[in-house]
């Protein structure tokens, strides 16, 4: 048994920062044709399911990850990696030629540009056996995985909810913009949906400066949703809706800002760390998810 099944994306992340990589109006503003020289370099893992469960593993929980690992020159990162942070990737599908690669950009005060690849896929699980291994979790975590069907995921989050087998679903940008009749029968059956305040707005079609944060905003998604909904925003902290009533709690403030990659990761490790060491308490994971982005921004990597 596990605390957590993380589902979701298994990256090489390659960092370059340097004076000769030219910025103009918080754009990066490359010309073609043009060669730059980087002064710093990192290479990391990343992605979204990996590094939501090396936080949780740093939090001390059991942590074991459903992702998609390629046969090429970079597996034996990927595998080193992982079990350096005591993740099982015995859950994993191994694929030839398949690449997940990100080249990250830094400007000087952490800010960053991404540019991902990813091989086509469109499966989490080969065949209906497989979904019994989320049976060995306390809880499972699913990422933004926009380009895996909603179909796949909607009967995961519904073996899920028949097993009584808690659930956090991470929604992207992709996913938000999606009409919300098509997002709706996934978030009815997360015990948990985890946005941020950008995404929040796209899936209700609202403009962000229109919502309230203050007040009970699940409303807006469902008059039946009455779980839990966590939305991050940025310096300006995090907000909580569920049972328990609405909570803020603000952002913790790092020494320096580094490089942003993974703060949300970041944030969702520490929340179900801290939601599961303590009793389901959500003030309490918020504050432990706050304080692990900060400490991750304070550095280069998601990890």
């Amino acid at each position: 048994m596990k605390d957590l099944i993380s589902i979701g994306n298994i990256s090489i992340d390659l960092y370059f920062q340097g004076e000769s990589l030219t910025r103009g109006e918080d754009r990066f503003t490359l010309a073609i044709g043009g060669k730059y020289v980087a002064d710093y370099f990192y290479e990391a893992l990343g992605g979204g399911g990996a590094n939501v469960a090396i936080g949780a593993s740093r939090h001390g929980l059991s942590a074991a990850i459903i992702g998609t690992i390629g046969n090429n020159q970079f597996k034996s990162m990927i595998l080193r990696h992982l079990e350096e942070h005591n993740i099982s990737r015995d859950m994993c599908i191994y694929k030839d030629e398949y690449f997940k690669i990100s080249s990250i950009l830094l400007s000087p005060n952490g800010e960053r540009t991404i540019i991902n690849y990813e091989t086509p896929h469109e499966h989490i699980f080969e065949k209906k056996e497989d979904y019994e291994q989320l049976k060995k979790a306390r809880l499972v975590y699913i990422s933004n995985l926009p380009r895996v069907t909603l179909d796949e995921r909607y009967h995961i989050l519904s073996y899920l909810h028949s097993n009584n087998i808690p659930s956090v679903l991470n929604l992207g940008i992709k996913d938000c913009r999606r009409p919300y009749s098509q997002t709706e029968r996934l978030i009815q059956k997360a015990d948990i949906l985890m946005v941020n305040s950008h995404e929040f707005a796209e899936l209700i079609k609202r403009a962000p400066g229109d919502i309230d944060l203050k007040k009970d905003i699940r409303h807006y998604i469902s008059p039946t949703f009455q779980k839990t909904v966590i939305i991050t925003d940025g310096e300006k902290g995090s907000w909580a809706y569920s049972q328990q009533g609405v909570h803020h709690v603000p952002a913790a403030v790092p020494k320096k800002v580094v490089d942003t990659t993974g703060a949300g990761d970041a944030y969702s490790a520490g929340f179900i760390s801290g939601y599961l060491k303590n009793e389901s308490n959500i003030q309490m994971a918020m504050e432990i998810g706050a304080k692990y982005a900060a400490r991750i921004i304070a550095k280069v990597g998601a990890n």
